[in-house]
């Protein structure tokens, strides 16, 4: 679960600090007050993304940390990410500059590595996302994250990608012989340009590095030939002084055994300054003065750097695209050839893509079954009397793609005697809501985190009662973080927080207060448009509902 958050100058927030509980988090507030903003703070932390526009003005940067249980993230990737102990803390930051930084219990890591664990413990339902599935193409997607066959997804994808490689193949062999002629004259100048200058591995880097050596060679030369000359070749060299001031001490050391350590080290010392001359000799005779060398060298640095620029952008790359253009050639050269091999893999491919699009329909409609069925079950007691919901699948053998030949879509009938219809074309806007509250209880089973940003959008009255009643329900032995506008949603809730916008100073600050007691039943009298005083009709409607809902 998410135990607690910290938000740091993100949009009008300044500095909050906020502490969850296990079951229904719920924050509620007037219009505009920022309900959103911990929400968006929260998906910011595990790796949404980020703008520099979200930034509080007069703050240099934004902070999020959240700190987790553990307990719901595979071990694998706790080993991974080296998370150790009942709980671990994640935190980005986002600087005016674009600067970001993530870290999970203060280790660096990146932004992917916090989205990677972010879809191991929280799962979004953001203000906007029921309006998705007034599209069919997101309904495949919900119908096999339901189902978990990511393998047999994965194979049919590559056997679609080996069925467009191979027509990609036999496209080319079949091209007109003006065509075939331009492109053998076009790769055959690309790789001529390659093959003149004929680079090597990490050459570039090699004549990076001796480079500044031969700009700088008569100088190098002179000062490394002052350096020797001190060092070993003068009359009264370091050498020459060190080697004398090592035999005084040895002569000292036979009067005085405790020397003995300072003579050894004396003496290494001397070999030391031997060494460096001799490395130094070495290095000033490998010294080339001569002006065509560098030339020569400038020269094979600017080639290098036009290859790169044209087929890099390292040399491996242009090593690597040299061996393309000779593969290209060769194809086309043996076109005819080639062509009834290509035409027998092709067909072997699409072969292997419909048999794997086949098994797929067969499992989508064996999940589609259990996926009604389990929809209809979860959305029925939120003021549906015999309301039915179809995930239809329909294959079309004919164009089978990366994901099968399958289409989803999601039929629903809300009233009796009402056909089933396409979602989009019959359903209301708070129908939609509950459509997509059953959907997210359904397929984030696992999840020990669930964020609803005003699902309840649309409703009211006794359906409002009921959503609040489903939201506590699903977030029994999880939780579920809700931004809702409904006392009757508000009234099921563990744990209530209200937010306020607050301006001061020609700033803007939110604040976000834990609520209980008569502070809590002043808010939910607010949200039924009633007043704080305790003897009013709305208080005693806001003490009804909570315990109705046993807050109370």
């Amino acid at each position: 679960m998410l135990k607690r958050m910290r938000v740091e100058n993100f949009a009008i927030i300044s500095d909050l600090t906020l502490d969850f509980a296990l079951g229904l988090n719920v924050f509620s507030g007037e219009t505009g007050a920022g309900k959103s903003i911990v929400i968006e703070a929260l998906g910011f932390v595990l790796g949404a993304r980020g703008d520099v526009s979200i930034i509080k003005d007069g703050a240099d940067r934004m902070r999020v940390t959240a700190e987790f249980s553990s307990d719901m993230l595979p071990e694998t990737l706790r080993r991974e990410q080296q998370i150790s102990g009942d709980a671990f803390t994640l935190r980005r930051e986002l600087d005016r500059k674009g600067k970001g930084k993530a870290y999970v219990d203060g280790r660096t890591v990146t932004v992917s590595t916090l989205a990677q664990i972010g879809k191991y413990l929280v799962d979004f339902h953001g203000q906007h996302e029921h309006q998705s599935l007034m599209h069919a193409s997101v309904h495949l997607t919900l119908l096999d994250k339901f189902a978990q066959y990511e393998d047999l997804l994965s194979q049919t994808k590559a056997a679609w990608q080996t069925m467009q490689d191979a027509r990609e193949k036999l496209d080319a062999v079949r091209l007109n012989e003006q065509e075939k002629e331009r492109l053998l004259d076009l790769y055959a100048y690309q790789l001529k340009e390659i093959e003149d200058v004929n680079p090597t591995a990490d050459e570039d880097l090699q004549l990076e590095q001796t480079l500044p050596k031969m700009k700088h060679a008569g100088r190098l030369l002179e000062e490394a030939s002052d350096a020797y000359e001190e060092l070993y070749a003068a009359e009264d060299s370091a050498v020459t002084r060190a080697a004398r001031a090592a035999r005084l001490i040895e002569s000292m050391a036979e009067l005085d055994e405790n020397l003995n350590a300072l003579a050894a080290d004396v003496n290494s010392a001397v070999l030391t300054l031997e060494d460096a001359a001799s490395t130094l000799s070495s290095y000033k005779d490998d010294i080339n003065l001569e002006p065509d060398a560098l030339d020569k060298m400038l020269g094979r640095h600017e080639k290098l750097k036009r290859l790169k620029a044209k087929y890099g952008p390292e040399i491996q790359d242009v090593l690597a695209t040299a061996d393309d253009l000779k593969t290209k050639i060769k194809n086309l050269q043996n076109a005819e050839e080639h062509e009834l091999e290509l035409q027998k893999e092709l067909e072997t491919a699409q072969k292997q893509l419909l048999q794997l699009s086949r098994k797929l329909h067969e499992k989508r409609m064996a999940a589609a079954e259990k996926l009604s069925a389990l929809i209809t079950e979860q959305i029925r007691p939120l003021g549906f009397n015999q309301v039915r919901f179809s995930a239809a699948v329909e294959m079309d053998e004919e164009n089978p793609g990366p994901t099968g030949a399958d289409k989803v879509e999601f039929l629903f009938s809300p009233n009796p005697g009402q056909s089933l219809r396409p979602l989009k074309n019959i359903a209301s806007g708070g129908e939609i809501s509950r459509v997509m509250l059953g959907l997210k209880t359904v397929l984030a089973p696992t999840v020990p985190v669930m964020v609803f940003d005003e699902v309840d959008a649309g409703i009211g009255g006794e359906t409002g009662r009921l959503v609040g009643e489903k939201l506590h329900k699903a977030a029994e032995g999880r939780q579920v973080l809700c931004v809702t506008h409904l006392a009757q949603v508000a009234a099921q809730a563990d744990q209530n927080f209200r937010v306020e916008k607050k301006a001061a100073h020609n700033a803007t600050d939110v604040t976000i207060t834990p609520l209980s007691g008569d502070h809590l039943t002043a808010e939910i009298a607010r949200m039924l448009g009633g007043n704080a005083d305790k003897r009013s009709a709305a208080f005693t409607h806001a003490r009804e509902l909570l315990q109705e809902a046993k807050r109370v």
